[in-house]
């Protein structure tokens, strides 16, 4: 008679012999596996629309704050007195208007950007068309034109002067202040308007 109590149990997956038998097969783990590749595929096009939506998120909060700028100064802008001071002289004359738009110039001569009064003298880019004159120029948002040729630029009104003066064609020299308080020349083919 056998002793079954002192004889170890085999282990699972093992001949009773201590011989080693073919490996059993576990149906579970490639449906597990399945399931892993599964919601590492979710997780990834989860995460992948998390980042595009901040991304147009930002992009439109970007544009509405930059608009709400570009307000803001044509605002300042349309208040500001002709003079640029605050004096009487601002109760005499009303302040000029500064229309929303590019103003097309009544010379042919173009520079391709709209412009407001800068707080001090000259006249600061709010917007540059693409392409045009001052975008091959290098003229950039927020660069303040303070002279145009020869002519001190004091205010937009006097920028919208002299470019209507100006002749298409032929190159002008700007002098420009950046928005990082560099100054800079720049060579500018006034366009025609079309």
């Amino acid at each position: 008679m056998e002793q079954t109590a002192l004889r170890p149990k085999p282990m699972p997956g093992r001949e009773p012999g201590g011989g080693r038998s073919a490996p059993v097969r576990r149906p579970h783990a490639a449906r597990r596996r399945g399931r892993r590749l599964r919601a590492l595929l979710f997780a990834l096009f989860v995460g992948t629309v998390l980042v595009l939506s901040g991304v147009g998120l930002g992009t439109v909060g970007a544009t509405v704050i930059g608009m709400s700028r570009l307000a803001e100064l044509q605002r300042q802008a349309g208040q500001a007195a002709p003079g640029g001071h605050g004096g009487p002289s601002a109760l005499a004359y009303p302040a000029p208007s500064v229309p929303a738009g590019p103003v097309p110039a009544r010379g042919g001569a173009t520079l391709g950007l709209e412009a407001v009064d800068a707080e001090k003298a000259g006249a600061l880019v709010v917007g540059v068309h693409v392409p045009g004159p001052g975008y091959s120029a290098g003229l950039v948002r927020g660069d303040v034109l303070l002279v145009f040729g020869r002519t001190r630029v004091d205010s937009a009104a006097d920028l919208a002067k002299v470019v209507t003066r100006a002749r298409p064609g032929k190159e002008v020299i700007l002098t420009v202040r950046h928005r990082s308080g560099g100054y800079q020349r720049l060579t500018v083919v006034p366009g025609v308007v079309t």
